[in-house]
């Protein structure tokens, strides 16, 4: 985990600490009897809030990991890519005009070939 990004927090009382806790009676105090009910909801509260903390704590780690497993597939995948795209589109050009010469033989073989026997250059006809 960052230590950067990480923030420290203490406690100073816990739920045993707060539970444990004695007051001093005085003749005219706080009735002791309500202020036990309120602490014992105090630390309810306490340890719901702990137990959140540390399931946060516990999903912010487990995501963490899942970034780091994502960065390094997509650092692999972006490796593989730039060296299987040259080789691909090299490929896929030289398919491309090997399609396009048989096309061409097949479609014009006729006229290329009667002009090819008489032996005249198209540019000496003054076709071109």
């Amino acid at each position: 985990m960052d230590s950067e990004n990480e923030q420290q927090f203490s406690v100073q009382y816990g739920p045993k600490d707060i539970l444990n806790k004695q007051f001093k009676t005085k003749m005219r105090g706080y009735d002791p009897d309500e202020v036990d009910e309120y602490l014992d909801s105090i630390i309810k509260d306490y340890e719901a809030y702990a137990t959140e903390i540390d399931r946060l704590n516990d999903e912010r780690a487990r995501l963490i990991s899942r970034v780091d497993e994502l960065n390094k597939q997509l650092t692999v995948a972006k490796g593989t890519a730039s060296t299987a795209a040259p080789t691909s589109t090299a490929a896929t050009n030289y398919d491309i005009l090997k399609r396009l010469s048989n096309l061409e033989r097949h479609v014009f073989g006729s006229k290329l070939a009667g002009e090819n026997q008489t032996g005249a250059d198209p540019h000496e006809r003054g076709q071109f």
